[in-house]
């Protein structure tokens, strides 16, 4: 589930795994897991930027 979200966040994610998730798993899943990444990533973004400035 994480490879297949962190791959298609980026948009590397091949056919065949993009397939094999859409016929194997939930869309809440997916849906979940890109809400968690997104927000992991935003607060990353803004605690190296505020890194950076002090």
């Amino acid at each position: 589930m994480a490879a297949s979200t962190l791959a298609a966040a980026f948009g590397v994610q091949s056919k065949a795994n993009k397939d094999r998730d859409f016929s194997t798993g939930k869309p809440v899943h997916f849906i979940i897991a890109g809400i968690v990444f997104t927000a992991l990533f935003v607060v990353t973004i803004i605690t190296v930027v505020n890194l950076v400035l002090s």
